[in-house]
Protein backbone atom coordinates (compact mmCIF):
# COMPACT_ATOMS: atom_id res chain seq x y z
CA UNK A 1 0.00 0.00 0.00
CA UNK A 2 1.54 3.47 -0.91
CA UNK A 3 0.94 6.36 1.21
CA UNK A 4 -0.56 9.53 -0.49
CA UNK A 5 0.47 12.91 0.96
CA UNK A 6 -0.41 15.82 0.16
CA UNK A 7 2.00 19.16 1.34
CA UNK A 8 0.76 21.91 1.53
CA UNK A 9 1.90 25.73 1.95
CA UNK A 10 0.07 29.23 0.45
CA UNK A 11 2.72 29.97 -2.00
CA UNK A 12 4.16 26.23 -2.97
CA UNK A 13 7.47 27.91 -3.57
CA UNK A 14 10.12 26.32 -1.35
CA UNK A 15 8.79 24.69 1.75
CA UNK A 16 6.27 22.51 0.61
CA UNK A 17 8.88 21.41 -2.29
CA UNK A 18 11.23 20.87 -0.34
CA UNK A 19 8.65 18.61 1.67
CA UNK A 20 7.70 16.69 -1.65
CA UNK A 21 11.34 15.83 -2.82
CA UNK A 22 12.69 14.49 0.31
CA UNK A 23 8.54 12.14 1.16
CA UNK A 24 9.57 11.11 -2.55
CA UNK A 25 13.01 10.36 -2.07
CA UNK A 26 12.96 8.98 1.65
CA UNK A 27 9.81 7.16 1.16
CA UNK A 28 11.29 4.18 -0.63
CA UNK A 29 8.13 3.65 -2.83
CA UNK A 30 5.94 3.18 0.10
CA UNK A 31 5.00 6.96 0.12
CA UNK A 32 4.20 8.98 -2.79
CA UNK A 33 4.14 12.67 -2.17
CA UNK A 34 2.92 15.70 -4.23
CA UNK A 35 3.25 19.57 -3.25
CA UNK A 36 0.51 22.34 -3.81
CA UNK A 37 -0.43 25.70 -2.60
CA UNK A 38 -3.76 27.75 -2.10
CA UNK A 39 -1.87 30.66 -3.39
CA UNK A 40 0.53 29.48 -6.12
CA UNK A 41 3.11 31.55 -7.16
CA UNK A 42 3.56 30.05 -10.57
CA UNK A 43 7.58 29.11 -9.89
CA UNK A 44 9.86 27.17 -7.70
CA UNK A 45 11.78 29.25 -5.02
CA UNK A 46 15.61 29.59 -6.70
CA UNK A 47 16.58 28.86 -3.18
CA UNK A 48 14.80 25.90 -2.90
CA UNK A 49 16.37 24.31 -6.74
CA UNK A 50 19.48 25.36 -5.53
CA UNK A 51 18.78 23.49 -1.92
CA UNK A 52 17.84 20.45 -3.21
CA UNK A 53 20.71 20.55 -5.88
CA UNK A 54 23.27 20.87 -3.05
CA UNK A 55 21.90 18.10 -1.02
CA UNK A 56 22.40 15.57 -4.54
CA UNK A 57 17.89 15.45 -5.55
CA UNK A 58 16.59 16.02 -8.72
CA UNK A 59 15.07 19.13 -9.59
CA UNK A 60 13.03 18.10 -12.90
CA UNK A 61 9.46 18.64 -12.79
CA UNK A 62 9.34 20.46 -9.98
CA UNK A 63 6.08 23.48 -10.36
CA UNK A 64 4.15 25.39 -8.18
CA UNK A 65 0.87 24.57 -8.57
CA UNK A 66 -2.84 25.14 -7.11
CA UNK A 67 -4.37 22.97 -4.48
CA UNK A 68 -7.16 22.84 -6.71
CA UNK A 69 -5.76 19.85 -9.03
CA UNK A 70 -6.01 17.66 -5.70
CA UNK A 71 -9.29 18.50 -4.66
CA UNK A 72 -12.76 17.64 -6.16
CA UNK A 73 -14.18 14.19 -7.46
CA UNK A 74 -11.81 13.50 -9.84
CA UNK A 75 -9.22 14.71 -7.97
CA UNK A 76 -6.27 11.05 -6.16
CA UNK A 77 -6.93 10.06 -2.83
CA UNK A 78 -5.43 11.56 -0.28
CA UNK A 79 -3.88 9.56 3.29
CA UNK A 80 -1.82 12.26 4.39
CA UNK A 81 -1.90 16.60 4.24
CA UNK A 82 1.02 18.15 5.49
CA UNK A 83 0.18 21.85 6.18
CA UNK A 84 4.63 23.43 6.90
CA UNK A 85 2.98 26.91 7.06
CA UNK A 86 0.70 28.81 9.26
CA UNK A 87 -1.21 30.52 7.00
CA UNK A 88 -2.05 27.14 4.97
CA UNK A 89 -2.81 25.60 8.73
CA UNK A 90 -5.30 28.35 8.93
CA UNK A 91 -7.14 28.24 5.59
CA UNK A 92 -10.10 26.90 4.91
CA UNK A 93 -9.22 23.79 3.22
CA UNK A 94 -10.74 22.32 -0.28
CA UNK A 95 -12.30 18.69 0.20
CA UNK A 96 -9.69 16.15 -0.12
CA UNK A 97 -10.43 12.64 -1.90
CA UNK A 98 -9.71 9.45 0.71
CA UNK A 99 -10.53 11.42 3.66
CA UNK A 100 -6.91 12.14 4.97
CA UNK A 101 -5.41 13.32 7.96
CA UNK A 102 -4.04 16.81 8.48
CA UNK A 103 -1.03 17.54 9.95
CA UNK A 104 0.38 20.74 11.13
CA UNK A 105 4.72 21.08 10.97
CA UNK A 106 4.93 24.96 10.95
CA UNK A 107 8.57 25.67 9.36
CA UNK A 108 9.99 29.27 8.94
CA UNK A 109 9.52 30.41 5.59
CA UNK A 110 12.97 30.42 3.84
CA UNK A 111 11.82 32.68 1.38
CA UNK A 112 11.34 35.35 3.91
CA UNK A 113 14.57 34.52 6.00
CA UNK A 114 16.43 32.82 2.95
CA UNK A 115 17.70 29.88 5.53
CA UNK A 116 17.35 27.51 3.16
CA UNK A 117 19.25 24.79 4.90
CA UNK A 118 17.31 25.30 8.18
CA UNK A 119 13.86 24.49 6.62
CA UNK A 120 15.95 21.56 4.73
CA UNK A 121 16.92 20.27 7.73
CA UNK A 122 14.19 20.80 9.55
CA UNK A 123 11.65 19.25 7.34
CA UNK A 124 14.06 16.10 6.60
CA UNK A 125 14.52 15.37 10.22
CA UNK A 126 10.32 15.25 10.58
CA UNK A 127 10.15 13.04 7.64
CA UNK A 128 12.43 10.80 8.50
CA UNK A 129 10.83 10.70 11.71
CA UNK A 130 7.59 9.78 9.63
CA UNK A 131 9.24 7.08 8.17
CA UNK A 132 10.29 5.38 10.66
CA UNK A 133 6.48 5.26 11.82
CA UNK A 134 4.46 1.71 10.90
CA UNK A 135 1.98 4.27 9.30
CA UNK A 136 0.71 1.34 7.10
CA UNK A 137 -0.32 -0.85 10.31
CA UNK A 138 -1.93 2.44 12.11
CA UNK A 139 -5.89 3.16 11.78
CA UNK A 140 -6.55 6.98 11.35
CA UNK A 141 -6.79 7.98 14.82
CA UNK A 142 -3.04 6.55 15.47
CA UNK A 143 -1.52 8.26 12.31
CA UNK A 144 -2.79 11.83 13.86
CA UNK A 145 -1.50 11.22 16.61
CA UNK A 146 1.98 10.18 15.88
CA UNK A 147 2.10 12.49 12.94
CA UNK A 148 1.24 15.21 15.03
CA UNK A 149 3.63 14.41 17.72
CA UNK A 150 6.91 15.04 15.66
CA UNK A 151 5.81 18.35 15.28
CA UNK A 152 5.49 19.10 18.67
CA UNK A 153 8.68 16.61 19.44
CA UNK A 154 10.37 18.85 16.84
CA UNK A 155 13.70 21.18 18.20
CA UNK A 156 13.22 24.91 17.17
CA UNK A 157 16.37 24.64 15.70
CA UNK A 158 17.86 22.22 13.07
Amino acid sequence: MTIQVLVLCTGNSARSILGEVLINELGGGEYRACSAGSHPVGQVNPGAIQQLREKGHPTAGLASKSWDQFSGFNAPAIDIVITVCDNAAGEACPVWQGAPITVHWGIPDPAADGDFDSAYKRLRARIEAMMRLPLARMDTAEREVALSRIHEDAPTAP
